[in-house]
């Protein structure tokens, strides 16, 4: 028996063809890619421009989205919440901050939707009270009290009373009362207290926190909690 033959041909008949076709059932991955590859570089072809428009696309498109859900730029039109920011100042809001399940706290400063309470447009103000929270003004030393604590406000512009227009209000659940740092050139929930809604702000309408400073860079910070309402109980555990 010619077994080297045997084995040459054995050999010869398990080894597959280069130029076989792929069997049925089992996918052309190659010719697969070189479909892909064709398209992709006749859409690119398409485009006036080529690849630097295709760049330019995809990058409007990653901005679209980071300012529609992550962070969004605002500009501050006025000088209400001097001189934490100034007028023309731009900010960069933080949109997730108030996802998942988180809320609002006091002391931060947030961007909302005015419309149908301060007016159609975006504000930025401090929130002094959430809901349930009794805000009052004023104690005998001029500090506005939260739940019967006295704040004492470190960002307030300089030779601004906490407030000259005295209010006692109860914030409503789901709603902030908010106040600029520049008491005397902002128009804030105190000035909206016999409006519908009492001047509170649904917290269903706030874009987000406003978290960095970014323009002018020299003015450039990140914008933290004060620690101002730390003190604050609870609006269970209000007293006086």
């Amino acid at each position: 028996m010619d077994t080297e033959a045997q084995h040459t041909e054995r050999d010869r008949s398990s080894s597959p063809s280069p130029t076989a076709p792929a069997h049925a059932g089992e996918p052309d991955t190659e010719g697969s890619q070189e479909r892909s590859r064709s398209v992709f570089a006749s859409f690119v072809a398409w485009l006036p421009g080529g690849r630097l428009t295709l760049g330019a696309l995809l990058t409007a498109g990653v901005l679209l989205l980071l300012t529609t859900f992550v962070v969004q730029p605002f500009e501050i039109p006025s000088g209400s919440m001097e001189p934490t920011l100034r007028n023309g100042d731009r900010i960069l809001v933080n949109k997730l901050a108030y996802r998942f399940g988180s809320e609002p706290q006091r002391g931060d400063a947030v961007v909302f939707d005015g419309s149908g309470y301060f007016g159609d447009a975006d504000y930025v103000k401090r929130v002094a009270g959430v809901g349930g929270d009794r805000v009052v003004c004023c104690d005998r030393r001029g500090r506005i009290t939260v739940n019967g604590q006295a704040v004492d406000e470190p960002y307030l512009y300089p030779g601004d009373k906490p407030s000259t227009v005295p209010f006692d209000v109860v914030v409503p659940d789901g709603t902030l009362f908010v106040l600029g740092d520049h008491r005397s050139d902002s128009s804030d929930s105190r000035d909206h207290l016999g409006s519908p809604g009492g001047g509170m702000i649904p917290v269903d309408d706030v874009i987000g926190r406003a978290d960095w400073l970014v323009w002018p860079l020299d003015r450039w910070a990140s914008l933290e909690r004060p620690d101002a309402y730390a003190r604050v109980p609870d609006p269970g555990g209000a007293h006086g």
